[in-house]
């Protein structure tokens, strides 16, 4: 049924949600943000579900929003970049709020809405081999829509480190910023994963859904008026001269105008 997405459950009630564009490095195209929503809510409303594990088929976790789909949006009207906004917006809040806890397997890379991703994980496990950033403003963009998770994540303070820089980093680093609970080496990390699904079996679901319900509520709000703050910045983000002539440049395989060379 999903084109872009597997989902598995097994006799235990431990839902796989896989991103599955490996040869796109499972980056959040269009249909994608739709089958996720979908999909989070399906595994939500499942009383046989008990935990839900986030991953990647193939080399990367997710390496954020599909450039094409972002270029479309640069390209169309305002109501429909708006919409499109939107719908990304509320795929994260819809992994965010969802009832079951997500545990994020991160195997590969994950760059800017990857980090997203992460950061929607109730605890994310990660590959030491793997590296991170929030890349957005070297194409000219901003990490809106997903700001609110990372800064959740993150805390103020190591958000800033890395929010704005576009600076990659690795799994040790990840972990030191609050965004991974552990780096292992790659054959260890489904041990790992698995070691963080347990306890939850052995937990009253309802019970679970409730505390991780609590647990949003004390946290920082991220409510209605913070999401479309978000959107609202995305969308003029995207209709900025520095997104046209970041995301122009990517495609045209050469530095953005503002550039400058590393000492």
């Amino acid at each position: 049924m999903f084109q872009t997405i597997r989902l598995d459950c097994d006799e235990r009630g431990v839902a796989r949600l896989t991103l599955n564009r490996p040869d796109k490095h499972n980056a959040l195209s269009g249909a994608m943000i739709g089958e996720l929503t979908e999909a989070a809510g399906r595994l939500g409303r499942d009383p046989a579900v008990r935990v839900i594990v986030l991953s990647g088929a193939g080399t990367s976790f997710c390496a954020g929003g599909d450039l094409s789909w972002m270029k479309a949006q640069m390209a169309t009207d305002g109501q429909t970049r708006a919409r499109e906004a939107t719908r990304l917006a509320m795929m994260l809040q819809a992994l965010n709020t969802c009832p079951k806890p997500v545990i994020g397997c991160i195997q590969g890379n994950a760059f800017g809405g990857g980090v997203g991703m992460m950061a929607v994980c109730d605890v994310a496990i990660g590959a030491g081999h793997a590296r991170f950033g929030l890349t957005e403003t070297r194409l000219g963009l901003i990490p809106a829509t997903i700001g609110p998770y990372v800064l959740a994540r993150m805390g103020e303070a190591f958000a800033r480190r890395v929010f704005m820089s576009a600076r990659l980093f690795g799994a040790a680093e990840a972990v030191t910023l609050g965004l991974l609970a552990r780096a292992v080496p790659a054959d260890a990390l489904d041990a790992a994963v698995e070691a963080e699904v347990a306890p939850y079996l052995s937990c009253a679901p309802g019970a679970v859904a409730e505390a991780k319900a609590l647990a949003r509520r004390l946290g920082p709000p991220i409510d209605d008026g913070v999401i479309a703050e978000t959107i609202a910045a995305l969308v003029r983000r995207w209709e900025s001269p520095e997104a046209a002539e970041g995301i122009a440049a990517f495609f045209e395989k050469r530095k953005p105008g503002w550039a400058k060379p590393v000492a």
